[in-house]
């Protein structure tokens, strides 16, 4: 009997989770799995790169969530210090419908239901149900919380609840074994109501990082996050070490009573198949106005208007040259599928500078285009300083064109707010990026949560080059003092 691991967090768990998504998916196959799943906390940032990983390492990717359950309404944001402000829940896409509603599920848990934890509740559970597998998660889940607080029927009651929300055979009561003993008590609690409901059982372990091994790595990350010490004993933590990807012959040594719920992990992942599809872009239409609009080719026509009278006022009298250059960046644009980018990136600028809002010259590979300049999107003559449109379009290179845009910081919410206006708050998103702790940062935070002396901290940290982005493993090549300090006192 093989195993899958259904509830996973990565280092997308921020500053919970510590196991690296590569190395998951490389573990997981080293361990014979078929398939693995990803299950942060209240989010689906790393969802991508997972997919990826898995598919690279010849895996299945399951794609999911632990969410947040608000106890009444997503939109309650009162309560006492002791209500319970969420319960956790895990949910796995199913098929690529149950993909698109977990999507929402969670993207409205942070839109409508933020209070601490991006919430979701019922009503959104209910709305967006078809194609997720719901399991009742942690110790945090509703069902485990009743069962701790020996309110056996409303335990019951709400796993008939979630039941009804996903329908029979999409819900599943999870079992955990980490070594507490509160978990034994709610397992015994979550076999009788499996018993006497029907509601099929299933075995996970609540991984936070990769190997057994790093244990103590992923304390420091936790004092990190809570700003605790590790020698404090009131703080959050991760006891007893069990927190990693075990083998399929460990969790089967943990539930040797219940097999039935070690099966119900492969036949949950055999029932889940996501896709994804990437290269295909799915890009706005630009609104032209009449008489383009009339017309099945109003946007590039009404896109080379512009161009054209832009380079009659930036050049005044265009040479031949600049006349052919235009046209065939103007064709590469339109075989490329980008003309009402560049026509929605030309409005919003106009937006801009028409409501006296700074926009930068332009940086980066815009700046070599013609179009760009003609549309006065970027400031920059790419003829006078000889730069190259392929750089920015390569027409043997489908690739998306990046336009970095600058304006005043004091008023760039103004762009963004007559973006949304112009398109549907429903159709504009802005983009997270994810920046990576700081080798000089990272030895002062492991130096505090260790109560270790600043001054011998800082003495370390100052050891590591003043270089952007550089790792503590390239800092050790780089500085042989660094290294040699390493190797004497790892």
């Amino acid at each position: 009997m093989s195993f899958t691991h259904l509830h996973v967090h990565t280092e997308f768990s921020l500053l919970d989770g510590s196991g690296k998504i590569k190395e998951m998916a490389a573990q997981a196959k080293k361990l014979g799995m078929d398939a693995l799943a990803i299950t942060d906390h209240g989010v689906m940032y790393g969802a991508i790169d997972f997919y990826r990983a898995c598919l690279a390492e010849g895996i299945k990717p399951i794609i999911g969530c632990e969410v947040y359950v608000a106890p009444n309404s997503r939109f309650d944001k009162e309560g006492s210090a002791s209500d319970e402000r969420y319960y956790h829940l895990v949910l796995l896409a199913e098929n690529d419908i149950g993909y698109h509603n977990l999507m929402k599920i969670v993207s409205r848990g942070f839109t409508e239901g933020f209070y601490y934890k991006p919430r979701v509740d019922y009503e959104l559970l209910k709305e967006y149900s078809e194609g997720i597998i719901a399991l009742t998660a942690c110790l945090a889940g509703e069902v485990a919380v009743m069962l701790r607080r020996n309110f056996y029927e409303e335990a019951k009651a709400s796993a008939l609840k979630l039941q009804e929300i996903f329908g029979v055979g999409n819900f599943f009561l999870e079992l955990q074994d980490h070594g507490y003993p509160e978990q034994k008590s709610v397992n015994q609690g979550l076999l009788r109501i499996s018993e006497e409901t029907k509601i099929p059982l299933v075995a996970t372990n609540d991984i936070h990082y990769t190997y057994d091994t790093d244990e103590t790595a992923h304390d420091i990350l936790l004092c990190i996050q809570t700003q605790k010490k590790v020698a404090d004993e009131d703080r959050m933590r991760y006891a007893g070490g069990q927190f990693y990807m075990k083998s399929p012959e460990e969790m089967r040594e943990l539930f040797p009573y219940a097999p039935e719920a070690l099966q119900n992990t492969e036949e949950i992942a055999k029932r889940c198949n996501v896709t994804i599809e990437f290269g295909q872009y799915k890009l706005p239409k630009y609104d032209v106005p009449a008489p383009y609009s009339a017309s099945p080719e109003g946007a590039k026509e009404y896109l080379k208007k512009l161009c054209e009278e832009g380079l009659v006022r930036r050049y005044k009298v265009p040479p031949k040259e600049l006349w052919d250059r235009l046209n065939y960046e103007l064709e590469t644009i339109e075989n490329m599928g980008f003309v009402d980018y560049f026509l929605i990136v030309w409005d919003f600028i106009k937006y801009a500078k028409d409501n006296d809002i700074i926009v930068g010259p332009g940086r980066g590979s815009a700046a070599g285009s013609v179009v760009s300049y003609c549309l006065e999107i970027t400031n920059i003559d790419p003829t006078k300083y000889s730069l190259l449109f392929e750089r920015f379009l390569n027409p043997e290179r489908l690739t998306m064109p990046d336009i970095d845009i600058d304006f005043c910081f004091e008023r760039r919410q103004e762009v963004i707010d007559y973006v949304v206006s112009k398109y549907g708050k429903d159709r504009v998103v802005q983009i997270v990026t994810f920046g990576t702790m700081a080798a000089r940062a990272v030895l002062r935070d492991v130096g505090r949560a260790l109560d270790m002396p600043y001054a011998s901290v800082d003495v370390v940290a100052k050891m590591i080059p003043t270089e952007l982005g550089i790792t503590i493993e390239k800092a050790l090549n780089i500085n042989p003092d660094l290294k040699k300090l390493y190797e004497s006192d790892p």
